[in-house]
């Protein structure tokens, strides 16, 4: 156990890790960045030095997945609960994916591959002493958007938001079309040390399947019909900020294996080039479709799936918080009118018992639509239930459980609606019982897993 040099302000990295050479040449290279370097060969000695420096005096961890008297799981661990402040990167073994997801699932700011690269170590140092001044970046950001509503699942999303934002680690965002996945997806990059840096979003299925390389990677000059110039993809336009693919199951199976590499590798090689260039990039995707079906039907690759599902994130359809259906009534309308140049309408309380019946398919851009045709056709200063027109497919539902001898409720709502309704609570209920494991529910319930399946998607809950 040594440190040398220290220097009072400068940062200071931890690297533990049993092997003499790997930790000189970590030295080196963070010397050259006028960073300190505390080194451990032992996990009792990176215990000692966390105890001596304490939460401030380290800014970021290094550490081997293997360590004489214990792995790099337990410091993870350990700091997670007493030096959470502190970002722990894994070094692991080249190709040896599970260690590195395994990692960043229990909290883990980013991994290193070895061999060390030198380049995607400097980035990630870089990265860490952002980190510990992401207090002085952020607040000269641009705030970003920001998810409205007031429901327990709206503030569970904020709330992970946050947690989320102190992380590399790639994250996963379901949720049904027009839920704001790409809104979700925004707020991690504005609440992250990243936030001054570029955020590119691209949907994965409105590119051509022969550009869909020198899109995300970049061409070189002459290096195809058409190539008349250098091109920068959308990894190096992403730099040092966040690349967010959206609808990420429609990519072909080619682009899967390279798009893995590229995560993996953090580089990327423009077409036409000879040498890889390094990448620092956060990946977000999104999707509405269920990622582990395609894997099972062999049309997402399980490898890909896991690396870019390392923490997933789910959006709720807007019949499952309807109580923010109000507050995001008012949000559209304001912002509406104000394009408008007329006076905030209001929704009558029919409107918005009209409004609450609707099922929402379309969830949140779907009220934005309905909201947008009502306020064009509507010239008063009160929206009534008549200027509120869906587009007839889905059906009036309430989503609390009905008295089943109430039948004055039932004929309200309609048969078919109150038995979608209590279908549905007892699905979630279910669900909830086997922690969403779907094949256990569906022993528990006495069906079939593909009966079940069924069930989930017929009432979009899947």
């Amino acid at each position: 156990m040594k440190s040398l040099n220290i220097t009072d302000g400068r940062p200071r990295v931890l690297v533990v890790d049993d092997e003499p050479d790997i930790r000189e040449l970590i030295r080196l290279t963070l010397e050259r960045m006028q960073v300190d370097c505390l080194e451990a060969s032992t996990l009792k000695e990176a215990l000692v030095l966390l105890e001596q420096q304490g939460p401030r005096g380290i800014q970021l961890c290094l550490t081997d997945m293997r360590l004489p008297d214990g792995n790099g799981m337990d410091l993870i661990y350990r700091i997670q609960r007493y030096y959470a402040q502190i970002p722990v990167a894994m070094i692991t073994a080249h190709g040896n994916m599970s260690s590195a997801i395994e990692a960043l699932k229990a909290g883990a700011f980013d991994f290193l591959n070895k061999p060390v690269e030198l380049q995607t170590l400097r980035n990630l140092v870089s990265s860490a002493v952002r980190l510990d001044h992401s207090a002085e970046i952020t607040p000269a950001c641009d705030p970003g958007p920001e998810l409205m509503g007031n429901s327990e699942a709206v503030e569970k999303i904020r709330t992970l938001v946050s947690r989320l934002a102190r992380s590399l680690a790639p994250v996963h965002i379901h949720g049904e079309s027009g839920t704001g996945k790409e809104l979700v997806a925004r707020m991690l990059h504005h609440r992250s040390h990243r936030c001054d840096k570029p955020f590119i979003a691209v949907n994965c299925g409105a590119i051509p399947a022969d550009l869909m390389e020198s899109e995300f990677f970049g061409h070189r000059k002459g290096s195809f019909t058409g190539a008349i110039q250098h091109k920068e993809g959308l990894f190096q336009a992403a730099e040092g900020g966040t690349l967010f693919l959206d609808e990420v199951a429609d990519l072909p199976l080619d682009m899967q294996v390279k798009l893995l590499r590229a995560i993996q590798e953090k580089s990327v090689r423009p077409v036409g080039a000879q040498k890889e260039e390094y990448v620092d990039v956060r990946i977000v995707s999104a999707t509405h479709e269920d990622l582990a079906t395609k894997v099972e039907q062999g049309e997402f690759r399980e490898d890909l799936y896991y690396r870019i599902n390392v923490i997933e994130l789910k959006v709720p359809p807007l019949r499952e918080h309807l109580e923010d259906l109000p507050y995001l009534a008012a949000h559209f309308l304001s912002q509406m009118a104000l394009e408008m140049g007329r006076p905030v309408p209001r929704l009558s309380e029919t409107a918005l018992q009209r409004l609450c019946q609707h099922r929402f398919p379309g969830n949140v851009r779907e009220l934005e639509n309905v909201l947008a045709r009502a306020i064009t056709l509507n010239e008063s200063d009160v929206i009534e239930a008549e200027d509120i027109q869906t587009d007839g497919r889905s059906v009036p539902t309430s989503e609390s459980v009905m008295v089943a001898d109430d039948l004055d409720a039932i004929c309200q709502v309609g048969l078919e609606a109150y038995m979608e309704t209590v279908e549905r609570q007892i699905l979630k209920r279910a669900l909830a019982a086997a922690d969403f494991n779907k094949t256990a529910a569906a022993r528990q319930l006495g069906i079939s897993f593909r009966t079940l399946r069924y069930r989930l998607k017929k009432l979009q809950m899947d």
